[in-house]
């Protein structure tokens, strides 16, 4: 049953490359009620692991996040999302290659459009990258959870080479750059 805790709750969602490497740090952020590893933008019902892996299915590997604006704005989170990936970086993140790894935000809202224009405006004013951001901002369609075992998978397999590789420094990231806006901070 839903509480009214609950109603107040937004949804953001998020691609940043590996689903793994995207909710392991954002399920940290004070505010941050849930991360759901899943899977967006493509032209396949139900697509599964296998088949977003080839590329067959056009979707993402996404994450989508349910967190509480009176304690996170949706701003700060995208500006945390976009400190924690290569947002210029087409159709890659790192060794992982394929449109499944595309950067991308897909907006709920009208607002939630805008607060990505303004971030990514931002960040390209102040040159934070030396390339263009190509993250695509496009409106959210159906969302399709990831298998159970993508659920959590780095708090679950931290010593599979690819979560100490790959996940591991960007929590480091996380709590170097954003210690304040953790769970246990304070």
């Amino acid at each position: 049953m839903e509480s009214s805790a609950d109603r107040s709750l937004e949804v953001a969602t998020l691609a940043g490359g590996c689903f793994w490497c995207t909710e392991a740090p954002l399920q940290h952020l004070a505010g941050v009620q849930a991360v759901i590893s899943g899977y967006m933008g493509g032209h396949v019902p139900n697509p599964d692991y296998k088949g977003v892996c080839r590329g067959d299915t056009g979707h993402a590997e996404v994450v989508q996040v349910h967190f509480d604006p009176a304690r996170i704005s949706y701003h700060d989170l995208l500006e945390i999302f976009f400190a924690l990936h290569d947002p210029t970086t087409l159709n890659r993140q790192g060794n992982d290659t394929g449109t499944q790894y595309r950067s991308a935000v897909f907006y709920h809202s009208e607002a939630q459009r805008l607060d990505a224009g303004q971030v990514i405006a931002k960040f390209t004013a102040e040159q934070v990258w030396p390339d263009p951001i190509v993250t695509e901002v496009v409106p959210a369609t159906t969302f399709y959870p990831a298998e159970d075992y993508h659920q959590r998978y780095f708090e679950r397999n931290p010593f599979q080479p690819y979560c100490m590789a790959v996940v591991a420094p960007k929590l480091a990231k996380l709590r170097a750059k954003f210690s304040g806006r953790l769970k246990n901070a304070g």
